[in-house]
């Protein structure tokens, strides 16, 4: 008599969001992050990679600001930056932050516990084009605290995002 065992797919189950980040999937397509330096990843030990379809399957929050970039306020969703750099394992005190165009800016990790950064790959409920600022773009909630609404945290914010490392 022969046994048939059923496989359930690893999305359907709940606890796999738990789970550290040796656990974290291998990109299946196009890699639109990596984040090296002090991570801790399964197929190497200094560099975690994510496609588009894992950040959708992250946890999603969405705000809307008013940033100096658009003349109206926006909605920006995706996940939270904290979520993606506890998946990758990151374990540092500052984000070097790199993005398609060579614009590079350093973040405090403080930052990213202190307020609800997101890692934005929605803008208005749509895909950010790279013309359009994407595909992912690191917001801080500006209007949610007047000392956020500065110079320096709007440095901080980085469009068309493609790298990370973690110090």
């Amino acid at each position: 008599m022969h046994h048939r065992r059923r496989l359930l797919p690893l999305v359907a189950l709940p606890w796999l969001q738990c789970l550290p980040a040796w656990a974290l999937e291998v990109p299946a397509s196009e890699v639109v992050l990596s984040i090296g330096g002090q991570v801790r990843s399964p197929n190497r030990r200094d560099l975690a990679q994510f496609d588009m379809p894992m950040l959708e399957r992250l946890p999603q929050t969405s705000f809307v600001t008013r940033t100096p970039w658009f003349t109206q306020p926006r909605k920006f969703t995706g996940p939270l930056l904290r979520e993606v750099l506890r998946l990758a394992g990151a374990h540092g005190q500052t984000l070097r932050v790199t993005a398609l165009n060579d614009y590079r800016v350093d973040i405090p990790i403080d930052d990213i516990q202190r307020w609800d950064v997101l890692l934005a790959r929605l803008l208005d409920d749509r895909p950010m084009s790279v013309r359009d600022k994407g595909p992912l773009f690191i917001i801080y909630p500006l209007d949610s605290r007047a000392e956020l609404r500065s110079p320096l945290y709007f440095s901080r914010c980085a469009w068309q995002l493609n790298g990370i490392e973690v110090l």
